[in-house]
């Protein structure tokens, strides 16, 4: 299982950008993604989770500027970045906890990271 996450690049501030984080390989299901951050010198932090069924958390930092979503048939997640400022430089990753294997009574699923993609807002 491989995720690959896209759209990061250089924006001003007040701009938008929309991050996807796409999932290939030998997948049943997928329960729970988000997006993480990490910005130079600080740790990694959570920015927004979804479940399968659509629910979502955000950071308080990020509620009402971003809008994480996700696309079951595509094993696909989004995350939309609008009034973007320059503290929310940082490297993006997106995870996905992956249910690789299905059984009559259980399942085991592994969460998988992206490999990232760097997000830089100027003033």
């Amino acid at each position: 299982v491989q995720l690959q996450a896209f759209g990061g690049g250089l924006v001003q501030s007040g701009g938008s950008l929309r991050l996807s984080c796409a999932a290939s390989g030998k997948i049943f299901s997928i329960n729970d993604m988000g997006w993480y951050r990490q910005a130079p010198g600080k740790q990694r932090e959570l920015v927004a989770t979804v479940t399968s069924g659509g629910e979502t958390i955000y950071a308080e930092s990020v509620r009402g500027r971003f809008t994480i979503s996700r696309d079951n048939a595509k094993n696909t997640m989004y995350l939309q970045m609008n009034s973007l400022k320059p503290e929310d430089t940082a490297v993006y990753y997106c995870n996905a906890d992956v249910v690789v294997e299905l059984r009559t009574w259980s399942s085991r699923s592994v969460v998988y990271w992206g490999q990232g993609t760097l997000v830089t807002v100027s003033s």
